[in-house]
């Protein structure tokens, strides 16, 4: 992690204008300030950073922002902003500074042991309701996270088991937090271990989901920061293609999965068509499909089992 110094701009408060005396530092003249000063640092989305943090600094919803931006921000306001805006200058996701993230219907709770949930894993996730909405009744998600995936699936879909799997302990205190916070706890069972090791023998399921490490170690260098730096790796990289993980899962999942069940995986830019072959090479599979992210790009594997 960064262990940041204290920006110059910051400390020198009658110039910068986040000091104690100044009472023409409004909301907007703040957020405007801000963002330059996050784009300056490499921030490419300061503007909404900003208002993100100075939301989370005042106790507000972000949209509540807007409404204020003349009114004059207190002493004490400025001082709870100026760690925030420091952190995030220092390239720490703004996830893990305001502590959460929106995913489809939910507020998830995001900290340094879990890898921030992406708006691209929202598809995965309809992929998988779309497909269940016949009446598939078990899915087992592995490589929860923060809980995303399942809790998602848990609460727009009509499971009666759900099941979400991690290798680190840590990522399942924070999954099984969001469940409490939407009463799930009780639906969705958490398990630890690595792959099939949690799953029992012989466990199958209508559903197998993952968002799997897929990152090549090799490609550390070209990640951001706010990838590189403080997400947990054991969630971003698998092996030298960065395949290792996916392979692991597509030559086991056949036997956990019921006649008709779905393999449902994300994977990384370039690893589709891969895939798909191995998917299709196991010979357990019928349909093997790709689907694209919200930019088109294809980012998904999914197939469906043949008769066991």
């Amino acid at each position: 992690m960064n262990d940041l110094a204290k920006p110059a701009e910051l400390e020198r408060d009658s110039e910068a204008g986040v000091g104690n005396t100044g009472e023409s530092w409004t909301i907007l003249r703040m957020i405007l300030w801000s963002a330059e000063y996050l784009k300056n640092k490499g921030v490419e989305t300061g503007r909404l950073d900003a208002e993100w943090l100075l939301a989370a600094a005042l106790g507000v919803d972000r949209l509540q922002l807007y409404l204020k931006y003349d009114r004059p921000l207190r002493s004490e306001e400025r001082e709870a902003f100026k760690p925030l805006l420091r952190r995030r200058a220092g390239r720490e996701p703004l996830q893990y500074i305001i502590g959460r993230t929106g995913f489809r219907e939910l507020e998830l709770k995001t900290d340094p042991r879990v890898l921030i949930p992406r708006p691209e894993t929202e598809v995965l996730v309809q992929e998988v309701l779309d497909w269940a909405s016949a009446g598939a009744e078990s899915v087992w998600d592995m490589g929860t996270g923060a809980g995303a995936v399942a809790l998602s699936l848990a609460t727009e879909g009509t499971w009666t088991r759900v099941v979400a799997t991690d290798v680190s302990p840590e990522a399942l205190s924070v999954a099984a937090d969001n469940a409490e916070r939407y009463d799930l706890g009780g639906h969705v069972e958490f398990r630890e271990g690595s792959l099939f090791e949690p799953l029992e023998e012989g466990e199958r399921f209508d559903v197998i989901v993952s968002n799997p490490p897929y990152i090549a170690e090799g490609e550390k260098g070209e990640l951001q920061p706010e990838v590189r730096d403080w997400e947990p790796p054991e969630a971003l990289f698998a092996g030298e293609d960065g395949l290792d993980v996916i392979r692991q899962l597509v030559a086991g999942a056949p036997k956990h999965l019921l006649s008709g069940g779905l393999l449902a995986l994300e994977c990384g830019l370039g690893q589709a068509e891969g895939i798909a072959a191995d998917v299709q090479a196991t010979g357990a599979f019928g349909a093997v499909r790709i689907r694209a992210d919200l930019t088109g790009r294809p980012r998904f594997v999914t197939a469906e089992r043949g008769a066991v």
